[in-house]
């Protein structure tokens, strides 16, 4: 039998316990072994739960139960946060435990160090579950398309920020009317500025970022901006024009550089992408043998994400029956993993969309087009919506390809004149 001791029994925990009752039959005819949770650890031993665990699985405050019990396998860490949690990780590697976790926050800032402590040991460090819940993405990278050279690869990867989108573009309604309703189905925490000011996803990839290039895209020089700027009015133009506004997790090595951001994007309502609804996650990856590929499904919940780590559970079963028991963590034979080099975001070139709110006066238009075509800004469409009611008006342009280092200053520029009211509003098209 393959023990497990489990850190953390919440969400995730809870749909992992289900899933080895509940398809205990297939599970052992896949891996010829029985699995079973020896040992939890839990903050509250006596707290009732939604799932038993199991009569032979007991529950323990300490993690040395876990770390320091032979008869224990794997770790799985379910337990979140970033020091607890990579204590104990470190700790389970060195007492010669393999380790599988759904901690992307953790692995986006210690993952190289955790993945080369593992392969020292010769141990397994799974992760499938830290990104897009129950989607196999990781595997799918590290497994499936390895003998490809990824040259694009974007995701929705926050069920949140998701959710708040689609809603307030499907049902009209306000950002905070969106979170609220979140929060109250439970797609959202209480504290919510993870998901809607993008670090979340940030997290996720990073993670995604190794995987499909090797190297590793320091967390903190990842460019991120979140949702909470996004407003119905920029939603109705977006449509307006043929897209929907989603945030995006982009990707992409341009001559041997990695260029990457986390931001709100325009994406054309023809694209899979833009279908993509609800609190689901996509990950669209582009490699240079199989082409353009789509993995869609539930990013996060019980099941979904139990799911994933039993899928790590079953591979690291399959490994330890293989005859020279070797694990590649990283998918890139567990080679020291150097650092990025990064394209610098100002650099970067892309499509954009701009949301002047001016003063209603003549010659504003000319002027904005003008500065625009002083910095490189090719406009391709461009509309002004007058209230005769009000003082000002908002004025959209949607440009050819554009450095971003134009668009930055174009925006410096126009926000400083005189006919300006508010500050634009920009987000990339994809």
């Amino acid at each position: 039998m393959l023990r497990l001791g489990l850190a953390g029994f919440g969400t995730v925990g809870s749909g992992l316990a289900r899933i080895l009752q509940e398809n205990r039959e297939i599970i052992l005819a896949r891996t010829g072994r029985e699995i079973g949770i020896k040992t939890i650890l839990v903050r509250d031993p006596a707290k009732k739960r939604a799932v038993a665990a199991g009569p032979e699985t007991r529950f323990t405050t300490s993690p040395d139960d876990i770390v320091n019990d032979p008869e224990i396998d794997v770790v799985v860490e379910l337990m979140g946060g970033v020091e607890a949690a990579r204590s104990l990780i470190t700790r389970a590697l060195a007492a010669g435990k393999h380790v599988i976790t759904a901690n992307k926050h953790l692995l986006a800032l210690h993952g190289p160090e955790l993945c080369a402590l593992a392969a020292e040991r010769g141990l397994g460090l799974f992760y499938e579950a830290s990104v897009a819940g129950g989607i196999p993405i990781v595997q799918t990278l590290r497994e499936a398309l390895g003998a490809n050279r990824i040259q694009r690869l974007t995701g929705i990867l926050n069920g949140t920020a998701n959710y708040i989108l689609s809603e307030m573009t499907t049902s009209h309604l306000d950002f905070s009317t969106a979170l609220k309703q979140a929060q109250d189905l439970g797609y959202a925490e209480a504290d919510p500025t993870l998901d809607i000011e993008g670090f979340d996803t940030a997290h996720k990839l990073v993670v995604l970022i190794r995987l499909a290039y090797g190297r590793d895209y320091p967390l903190a020089l990842l460019p991120v901006r979140g949702v909470t700027q996004v407003t119905g009015q920029d939603i109705e133009f977006a449509r307006e024009f043929g897209y929907r506004i989603k945030l995006l997790a982009q990707a992409r090595e341009i001559d041997g550089r990695i260029e990457a951001s986390v931001q709100p994007t325009l994406v054309n309502h023809k694209f899979l992408l833009a279908r993509v609804g609800g609190n689901y996650n996509a990950v669209r990856v582009e490699g240079n043998a199989v082409g353009p590929i789509m993995l869609h499904g539930q990013g996060a919940g019980s099941l979904p994400t139990g799911s994933a780590v039993m899928a790590d559970i079953m591979a690291l079963c399959r490994g330890l029956a293989s005859p020279c028991k070797t694990f590649d963590n990283t998918g890139f034979g567990n080679r020291p993993m150097p650092q990025a080099d990064i394209l610098p975001p100002e650099d970067g070139v892309a499509m954009h969309y701009f949301r002047f709110t001016v003063a209603d006066r003549p010659g504003v238009m000319a002027s904005i087009a003008k500065t625009m075509s002083e910095h490189d800004i090719s406009i391709a469409q461009a509309v002004q919506k007058g209230d005769i009611s009000g003082s000002d008006v908002p004025i959209v342009f949607l440009t050819h390809n554009a450095r971003q280092s134009s668009v930055a200053e174009t925006i410096r520029v126009i926000d400083a004149m005189s006919f300006a009211v508010r500050p634009t509003v920009h987000f990339p098209i994809l």
